[in-house]
């Protein structure tokens, strides 16, 4: 079984953030603002607004810096398929009961 963590990626290149990001304004790596609504849990492009909470207006640019007081930074779980996080034997032990007689 695959170890798990949690992480915050950058919505525009995919670089691993600090999840305490209160004084990060920029991304590290490519510099897109990290105040944006990309970079936001409630961005859903489905919802009203392209948000998930009740906002007033739309705001147009979704990349660049605002000041909503609803946001928050987006946190996922992903799975640590690093070479260290499993033993060889179990990544061995799967493959062999896929093709099972």
């Amino acid at each position: 079984m695959l170890a798990k963590h949690t992480v915050s990626r950058c919505g525009a290149c995919g670089a691993v953030l600090p999840i305490a990001t209160a004084s990060l304004e920029q991304c590290p790596n490519c510099r897109a603002a990290i105040h944006a609504c990309r970079q936001c849990t409630h961005f859903d492009t489905s919802r009203r607004f392209e948000c998930a909470q009740p906002i007033a207006e739309r705001l147009a640019d979704k990349n660049a810096r605002n000041e909503c007081p609803m946001f928050s930074l987006r946190v996922t779980v992903e799975r640590d398929a690093s070479p260290d996080s499993t033993r060889p034997g179990d990544i061995r032990r799967g493959f062999d009961n896929l093709f099972k007689r």
